[in-house]
């Protein structure tokens, strides 16, 4: 009896069949028709589909073309896709013909990852505005491969009626494209066209969404509307904007002044990165981040003389420039055809507006004109912010384009993790397994109307991605909203709590950004944080890891006179600094006292008291007094204003350095703030001007906290030093102390993918919580 295979046996070819499973961001980018057009090529029979982990296959074909089907899947992926995990199967042949795309399923766990909103591509661009194709200046048109995704979707899996573009019915065309492997639109969920799409309209400012008169041209009125110095909202992807003609003083001016925005910088839309290099000076890195998928807002270097009106960044060096990102942007850019500021659609410390009923009603007192669309905004998501640094972009706001993908924390949680992140600059941060929500830019939450963004973005996250935290992680200062949040959640949902230290929480997100757990020496410069002495630190050098720290330096205390009212009166700042620099008898004469004699001697009396006056560390406070000092500053219409002008004031050619002594103040390595205000105000009283003082304060900070870090090397061993904070957003300093430690052979971590500002706090929340609770430690 032959054991062997009959001569027909050999003729068939072996099949084998093969279960995969697929997770990372790989709904709404077009991976199905890729798997679908993989398959297809290689003769290979079977299925794809969505469920709520990712991607299901099935495939069966010949070892070998199974095998090159397996190898392709990653290396041919869609440019947007991401995969983080790839599970494969062996199951029995079936024998079936033919490649196909399967229904959705919800399956039993979620764990698909949701793409961020895109910037529209290259190819639709060309569509756009071609006047022989059939979507020519179809402020909708869209592909696998662009636009809309995260602010639109509402639950998983990415399919169509999950998404606001539920209600749109697709046309026959559109169908036959969605349905065509062929196609470019092939699954392409926010397909439409004008024949079955959303539909774009100009409002004027009194008309209500119901009633308003569609304008004949739209985008040709806005234009109108821009060019005779009206105000215009704008409709976008994470809410609407406030635009008005970039060049035009009086607009912008007015603008300001509707919107209650005083001082802070908007951000200008260019159509091109020609405008774009009219306006600032470019590096090829800079270009890159403006025209990537992501679109942000980037701050660059404004050329002198650059054609702009002085109300859109009165006093500052730089520009916030950005790229259109979606077929409205490009059709009113290309209408208009001069750069146009686009700034967030709200009130100061109000969240963007984003439904419409909403933005027509908190908006009527702004815009003159509404240009908008009737397809649904689900997710409200202000625009990132980049600053390039070092050949990489610095974020100092993650969100629309970033948002949500996940970062990778090094080590599994064992328990899934909420952190509610701090006040200012709000984010918070859902963890489950290896994997890291952060969420977009909330907003500093201070009143009702962003605590519920905040509570409304906590909860589509959660449902989005499956995640019911047991462990939550919050601010150690009471009165945070965000920390009042974590403790109404302990008491309605019975999670354990994990308070973090602010600054502790800031070390571990530039641990956690660089996927490492310490041991560093941790150098916290910002504002305020609340201290475990009761104190408010904010200049500080930790000995830290991921499950906690040791205080081991400090720039000098000082008192923090009237409370939160020096944070907006720097002026107040330079009188405790000068009070205590010179044992309360500063030098006659100096202006900034002159500037503020009527309440100066009050103010001294309350810092001297300790009433309403609590000590501080601050370095961004430091950096304010200096500011105040050498006349740049007096009042903040913003939290870092004053820091601010004193970095863009400074020479960067200037190598000089104030010196500042190290004491040891019991356990701390105190980095003596009164030198470096004594050298200033000496300096300034010789003459020298805020140019050469300005860098010659940053070079002396640079310098003392680098031989800060020595003498807690020579003490722990420890040769890594992590540096994050607000104040790190700081260029000039950050610099300097990069390279003064590296002179001294340390190694350094700085961000990377988070802000270095408050920012990043939920992240470095979370991977503290996390850690401590792997060992046991909660």
């Amino acid at each position: 009896m032959s054991i062997g295979r009959t001569r027909a046996q050999a003729q068939v070819p072996l099949r084998i069949r093969i279960r995969i499973s697929v997770e990372g961001i790989v709904q709404g980018v077009g991976f199905r028709p890729h798997v679908h057009s993989l398959a297809r090529r290689l003769a290979l029979s079977g299925w794809v589909g969505n469920d709520g982990r990712g991607v299901f296959i099935e495939a069966e074909g010949t070892p070998d073309d199974v095998a090159r089907f397996q190898q392709d899947l990653r290396d041919q992926a869609p440019p947007l896709a991401a995969i983080h995990r790839v599970t494969a199967t062996v199951i029995p042949a079936r024998g079936d013909h033919g490649f196909h795309i399967a229904d959705s399923r919800e399956g039993t766990g979620r764990a698909t990852l949701i793409s961020p909103d895109v910037a529209t591509c290259a190819d639709c661009l060309t569509e756009l505005f071609d006047p022989a194709d059939r979507r020519y200046r179809h402020a909708f048109i869209t592909c696998t491969n662009c636009g809309p995704r995260f602010t639109i979707i509402r639950d998983v899996p990415y399919d169509r009626p999950a998404t606001t573009m539920a209600a749109f019915t697709m046309c026959g065309e559109c169908e036959r494209e969605y349905l065509d492997p062929r196609d470019r639109r092939f699954h392409a969920q926010p397909i439409c066209c004008p024949a079955c799409g959303p539909t774009l309209r100009l409002l004027d400012a009194r008309s209500r969404a119901e009633d308003g008169s569609p304008a004949e041209d739209p985008i040709t009125s806005a234009a109108g509307l821009l060019r005779s110095g009206g105000i215009l909202a704008v409709k976008g992807l994470g809410g609407y904007h406030l635009a008005v003609d970039a060049a035009n003083e009086e607009a912008a001016r007015t603008l300001r002044a509707r919107k209650h925005r005083e001082d802070r910088p908007f951000a200008v839309m260019v159509g091109d990165l020609d405008t774009a290099r009219a306006l600032c000076e470019l590096d090829g890195d800079a270009e890159r981040l403006l025209t990537g998928p992501q679109r942000p807002i980037v701050l660059l270097p404004r050329r002198p003389g650059a054609a702009m009106a002085e109300s859109v960044a009165p006093g500052d060096r730089r520009l916030g420039l950005m790229l259109p990102y979606t077929p409205v942007h490009h059709l009113l850019a290309h209408r208009f055809a001069g750069p146009y500021v686009l700034t967030s659609g709200n009130l100061s410390d109000e969240p963007i507006a984003h439904r419409d009923g909403d933005a027509y009603s908190r908006l009527a007192g702004i815009a003159d004109g509404f240009l908008t669309h009737d397809r649904p905004i689900h997710v409200r998501t202000d625009d990132s912010v980049i600053l390039p640094v070092g050949g990489r972009g610095l974020p100092l706001r993650r969100s629309r384009g970033y948002a949500p993908q996940p970062l990778r924390l090094s080590q599994p949680v064992r328990r899934a993790v909420l952190a509610c992140g701090a006040e200012l600059k709000s984010t918070f941060c859902l963890v489950r397994e290896d994997r890291a929500f952060l969420s977009h830019h909330i907003g500093d939450l201070e009143n009702y109307e962003t605590l519920r963004s905040f509570a409304d973005g906590v909860d589509h996250f959660r449902r989005l991605f499956d995640i019911t935290p047991q462990l939550v992680a919050h601010d150690l200062h009471p009165e945070y909203l965000s920390t009042k949040y974590a403790h109404d959640a302990q008491d309605t949902g019975g999670v354990d709590l994990a308070g973090v230290q602010h600054h502790h929480a800031h070390i571990a997100s530039c641990l956690a950004d660089n996927q490492e757990a310490g041991p560093v020496i941790g150098v916290a410069f910002d504002g305020l944080g609340y201290g475990t002495d009761g104190t408010i630190w904010g200049g500080e050098l930790l000995v830290a890891d991921l499950t906690g720290f040791t205080r081991a330096g400090r720039l000098s205390p000082v008192p923090l006179p009237g409370g939160t009212a020096a944070i907006r009166q720097p002026w107040r700042m330079a009188a405790a600094h000068l009070d205590a620099a010179y044992d309360g008898a500063p030098p006659e004469g100096l202006p900034v006292r002159s500037r503020n004699h009527r309440h100066w001697d009050d103010v001294v009396a309350v810092a001297r008291s300790g009433v309403n006056s609590p000590l501080t560390s601050s370095a961004g406070r430091l950096f304010d007094a200096v500011a105040a000092i050498i006349g740049l500053r007096d009042t903040a219409g913003y939290e870092g204003q004053a820091a601010i002008a004193l970095e863009q004031r400074a020479d960067p050619a200037e190598k000089g350095a104030y010196p500042a002594r190290l004491l040891d103040d019991g356990p701390l390595v105190t980095i003596q703030a009164a030198d470096l205000v004594r050298a200033v105000v000496e300096d300034m009283r010789g003459g020298a001007g805020p140019e050469l003082v300005s860098a010659r304060f940053h070079n002396g900070l640079a310098a003392a906290t680098a031989e800060a870090c020595v003498r807690l090397r020579e003490s722990t061993g420890i040769g890594t030093v992590a540096l994050s904070g607000g104040v790190f957003q700081n260029l000039l300093l950050l610099d300097g102390l990069v390279r003064a430690l590296r002179l001294r052979d340390f190694r350094v971590l700085t961000h990377r993918t988070v802000p270095p500002n408050d920012g990043g706090i939920s992240l470095g929340q979370a991977a503290v919580a996390a850690a401590r609770d792997a060992l046991g430690l909660l």
